[in-house]
């Protein structure tokens, strides 16, 4: 029993995924499920992924953007606008649990392999999903979509950023990013009513849900409200103080969610009078109030040492923290403690943050793929032969890179 416990073991193994998306939200799927243990034949064009060339700065030819979000996949370059690109596509369906892909809506049907017409027949276990950017009906239905065209679209850009410099885009791309973590999600539940219906089935995925489903509060402020809500800078609309402060060193940013934590702050200010004070008795009049509680707040803190008193109201269970920059945040000694930096030889990256008691993430099993770079491996695995495989590279069907 105890040999057993010891067995290292991932929580997706023999789940076999076939990734035919590019640039970020399903890539950035398809490499959660690979960093545990989910096998994923990445199905790329000649030319590749364009986010490969998405830098400076590049290794290997690759852009650090594809790099961060394609580790443990293999590639295997595919002509699909030739039939027997298409007819390859089926075969390496017939050993997969799950087809991902975010072609323009519409091309998979165009191709013969929509999931009603042909797949859902061929293949009832497997797990169609698709990432668009607005699905496939109503009126931006079949539209292109990007990270920041949708934060645009839905609302988020006007949220962010200071009240006097206009709409500001959120600088990393959380449309795709949460977009990607959705589609895991989803996938995941379908695996699991599959174990109860033995069927597979189609997740309909779009940029533009996505946005929308990440506003909160804003939506719920507007729904009680009938105000769009507008941009607060670095303070929350419905928290105070939710912001970030000048110290007499540093920046900081402390996040008081309730009256006890109100009450430790101002100890902690020598703001005793404060917690008593009838503009600052509830969260709601400490919002109805902020302007002149950030004045009190702000003279104190320009007395303080920053990171010390971040430390201090750490330790007496305040929400609050020095403002980083990356490099300072990546080699911070809590990073390197809950080990989220991975390397193989010359790669490095941020590593999956679920962590399980029994079950191991892979770590970097496979480092980003060359273009193709396993189309030879992969063909031989699903028992082509070699006179057939220097055939279809002939007939330019598919193509490989080697490192």
């Amino acid at each position: 029993m105890s040999n057993q416990n010891n067995i290292i073991t991932h929580a997706l193994n023999g789940i076999k995924v076939l990734d035919l998306t590019r640039v970020l939200g399903g890539p950035y799927a398809t490499q959660i499920l690979a960093d545990h243990g989910a096998e994923i034949i990445k199905v790329e064009s000649k030319i590749g992924d364009e986010v490969r060339g998405w830098g400076p700065p590049f290794v290997n030819k690759m852009a650090s953007y594809f790099i961060n979000v394609n580790r443990n996949k293999k590639s295997i370059a595919i002509d699909l606008t030739k039939q027997e690109g298409k007819d390859l596509i089926i075969e390496l369906l017939k050993s997969s649990d799950i087809l991902i892909e975010n072609f323009k809506t519409g091309t998979m049907e165009k191709w013969g392999l929509g999931y009603e017409e042909v797949l859902k027949k061929q293949f009832p276990k497997l797990i169609h999903c698709r990432i668009s950017g607005f699905g496939a009906e109503g009126p931006l239905g079949g539209a292109p979509g990007y990270d920041a065209i949708v934060q645009a679209m839905t609302g988020m850009m006007s949220i962010n950023g200071q009240p006097d410099v206009g709409d500001v885009r959120i600088g990393v791309p959380i449309v795709d990013m949460g977009t990607g973590l959705y589609c895991t999600i989803g996938i995941l539940m379908a695996l699991n009513e599959r174990n109860k219906s033995g069927l597979g089935q189609f997740l309909d995925m779009s940029l533009y849900d996505t946005a929308l489903s990440l506003m909160h509060p804003h939506s719920a402020n507007y729904f009680l409200s009938d105000k769009p809500g507008k941009a607060t800078g670095n303070a929350h609309p419905n928290i105070a103080p939710y912001d970030k402060f000048q110290t007499a060193t540093n920046e900081i940013f402390m996040g008081i969610g309730n009256d006890a934590g109100f009450a430790r702050l101002c100890k902690a200010l020598n703001l005793d009078h404060l917690i008593d004070d009838k503009r600052f008795l509830t969260n709601g009049d400490r919002v109805k109030n902020r302007e002149q509680l950030t004045t009190y707040l702000e003279k104190e803190l320009s007395n303080v040492d920053g990171v010390e008193f971040s430390e201090k109201l750490l330790a007496a269970g305040i929400p609050a923290g020095p403002v980083r920059n990356i490099e300072e945040a990546l080699n911070h000694p809590q990073t390197l403690e809950r080990e989220m930096i991975i390397t193989k030889d010359d790669y490095k990256g941020v590593s999956s943050p679920i962590k399980f008691s029994r079950s191991k993430s892979v770590g970097v099993k496979h480092k980003p793929p060359l273009i193709g770079q396993h189309t030879r491996e992969i063909l031989k695995d699903f028992g082509y032969g070699d006179d057939v495989i220097e055939k279809m590279f002939s007939d330019e069907i598919i193509f490989e890179n080697k490192p």
